[in-house]
């Protein structure tokens, strides 16, 4: 199809696609309200590792950085996840389901973790429906990090210290319900854009069988 067809075509479907972008908004607010909101509480850390004099800063800091990343994918885990548990601090188990593995994939939407490219600082962030249980768990994962640090890394001199203090969300952070809804606009008028298209093709092959019986 000619690009001024598929102009003109889209320039009188604007309607349609408008109809199907407001559904695609709708559908995307209603799915996100579904869903529990949550906030965050989120602390820094730092991973240092003594490697003496004979390495140069730039491998030590590479050294630390693969450490960090390898503690924030332990963070993941049922065995870290017992030790967050345990640590003393007032977490509501009730959160978690029974279940082994629907405990382990409700702590993975519970608990999050980045590394900083470049260096050893860690971004962990704790997230819950309750501001102050989001907070408990953010320090929990923070203490287990700082106390066991060596634990979990196989290179020896490893230290994890608490750079910021946690910081909470004034606001519910998941879901992004703007993010959402802008997604659930999107796809709906690309939605509308196809509909559009395939409806005219239908008519074009109507009208070129048509014209072949003639």
């Amino acid at each position: 199809m000619p690009s001024r067809n598929y102009t003109t075509l889209l320039w009188y479907g604007w309607r349609t696609i408008l109809l199907f972008a407001c559904v695609g908004f709708v559908l995307a607010l209603a799915v996100s309200f579904l869903q529990p909101l949550k906030y965050s509480s989120t602390v820094r850390l730092m991973v240092l590792q003594d490697v003496g004099s004979s390495v140069d800063a730039y491998t030590a800091s590479r050294s630390e950085e693969r450490i960090a990343e390898n503690l924030s994918t332990i963070l993941y885990t049922t065995t870290f996840f017992n030790e967050v548990m345990a640590s003393g601090y007032s977490i509501d188990t009730s959160t978690f389901r029974e279940e082994d593995y629907k405990k382990r994939q409700d702590w993975m939407k519970t608990v999050g973790a980045t590394v900083s490219r470049g260096s050893g600082i860690m971004t962990i962030s704790a997230y819950h429906q309750e501001v102050i249980q989001a907070e408990q768990i953010v320090k929990a994962v923070a203490t287990v990090l700082m106390e066991q640090a060596q634990t979990y890394t196989s290179g020896g001199n490893v230290e994890v210290r608490l750079i910021d203090d946690p910081l909470n969300s004034r606001w519910p952070v998941k879901p992004n319900i703007l993010a959402n809804i802008f997604s659930g606009f999107v796809l709906g008028g690309l939605m509308g854009i196809a509909y559009i298209w395939l409806q005219s093709e239908r008519i074009r092959r109507r009208h070129q069988l048509i014209h072949e019986e003639l």
